[in-house]
């Protein structure tokens, strides 16, 4: 029986270090094989899968790789991106929130409401409109931690409550259209990085990356712990450069990379550093591992349920602004479609558990490029819409599988 202590997990990481730095490159690459065995696949599957989906695109339609393309995808899954990085905290506490989509489609028509309607400038009704996302997590959080109701009946109830919310507030207009020159639409639309400034950003990149890990390897040192290895992080500091280079080459073809896409990678890496490098973020992991170990450490449970339930509704109206700007306007049918379950997908795609405790806030990237590389590529080749909801689902159902398998074998290997 495989010994899954945290004490065996620690050892077993000290012994992984040890044999890059005894090996190099080949110790890296026979611990890659090993840690696949183990059940720890990372994001691998979720990248080959995109390999295959654009090449299987690219051979029946060439535009699907096209600079155009891509700079569409990007910008088009930013707003559903930052919904599914709200997906992603409750689901690392093993729970769910089904109505992020509603919840989404209700505070958007708040704004245009506010901003239209009541003549409101931009600034007022888009913090009223959060303010209801904040709001809603609060009372979410207290239906939980106080009544003790499940997240997906709550969450559920939630996403027929603001569905009629949302058609309440619109009324007998059905559509409320955005002033074409506000704040919003320019920023989602029509706003993109010049070339000379994107290739900035790529260099700075590089060198926050390879500057904050020499910075943890001389931390570590001098604590006398195991760090990473210095030729391996310049070597990675190399191909991100290469990697982000070339990509910012290719898109600067067509418009560059957007301010909206932009804005969602900055939510996504300030994510991941609050989830990796805080107090509140082992904090989350814990609880969504063992809530009662968490309980009798000190942790208060209750606050970490209460910040991630916030979040997660903020989240999704920050996505539903966001999506309204980009479509120009807000109607009956914003966020009730099929942003809960894209949301929810792309979040499980990505690599984020089912069952809690794992994931990472670069799953709601990763999951949501894929669902739009595929959207984007069946429209391209002209499939029904009815195929790409057969085909979401079946990405789904095999994401899902595959963790469940590599859960077992992350177990049987006392990495679980």
């Amino acid at each position: 029986m495989a010994d899954d202590t945290p004490g065996s997990a620690v050892a077993a990481d000290l012994a992984d270090e040890r044999l890059i730095r005894t090996e190099g490159l080949s110790g890296y690459f026979r611990l890659f094989i090993n840690r696949l065995k183990s059940g720890e696949l990372g994001s691998l599957p979720v990248v080959v899968g995109l390999i295959f989906i654009s090449i299987g695109f690219y051979s029946a339609e060439p535009r699907f790789l096209s600079s155009r393309s891509i700079v569409s995808i990007t910008q088009f899954a930013a707003p559903i991106g930052i919904i599914a990085l709200g997906i992603v905290l409750v689901l690392l506490l093993g729970e769910i929130d089904l109505s992020v989509g509603s919840v989404s489609g209700f505070t958007a028509a708040t704004m245009a409401v506010l901003l239209v309607n009541k003549d409101q400038s931009m600034l007022v009704a888009i913090i009223a409109a959060i303010a209801v996302g904040v709001a809603i997590g609060v009372f979410y959080a207290l239906l939980y931690t106080r009544l003790g109701v499940p997240s997906f009946v709550f969450s559920l109830a939630g996403l027929l409550a603001f569905q009629g919310a949302l058609l309440y507030v619109l009324g007998t207009q059905g559509t409320i259209n955005l002033p074409s020159d506000s704040f919003l639409v320019q920023f989602t639309r029509f706003e993109f990085l010049s070339p000379a400034l994107s290739y900035v950003l790529v260099v700075v990149i590089t060198l926050l990356y390879v500057g904050s890990q020499m910075w943890t390897i001389r931390q570590r040192s001098a604590a006398e712990l195991s760090a990473p290895w210095l030729p391996l992080v310049l070597i990675k500091g190399a191909a991100l450069l290469v990697g982000l280079g070339f990509l910012t080459y290719y898109v600067n073809i067509d418009r560059g990379w957007s301010y909206l896409w932009l804005f969602f990678v900055l939510m996504v890496v300030v994510m991941d550093l609050a989830l990796r490098r805080s107090r509140w973020g082992r904090h989350v992991f814990a609880v969504g591992g063992n809530e009662e170990a968490a309980r009798r450490s000190g942790i208060k449970v209750n606050r970490v349920y209460l910040s991630v339930f916030v979040l997660c509704s903020s989240l999704a109206a920050v996505g539903g602004l966001l999506a309204a700007g980009l479509q120009t306007s807000v109607s009956q049918a914003s966020g009730t479609t099929d942003t809960n379950l894209t949301a929810i997908a792309a979040a499980v795609i990505g690599g984020t558990s089912l069952f809690g405790g794992r994931g990472s806030a670069y799953s709601a990237m990763l999951g949501i490029i894929v669902l739009q590389a595929i959207q984007t590529g069946l429209n391209l080749v002209g499939v029904d819409s009815s195929v790409r909801f057969m085909v979401t689902g079946a990405v789904l159902l095999l994401a899902v599988t595959i963790d469940s398998v590599s859960r077992r074998a992350r177990t049987s290997s006392g990495r679980g």
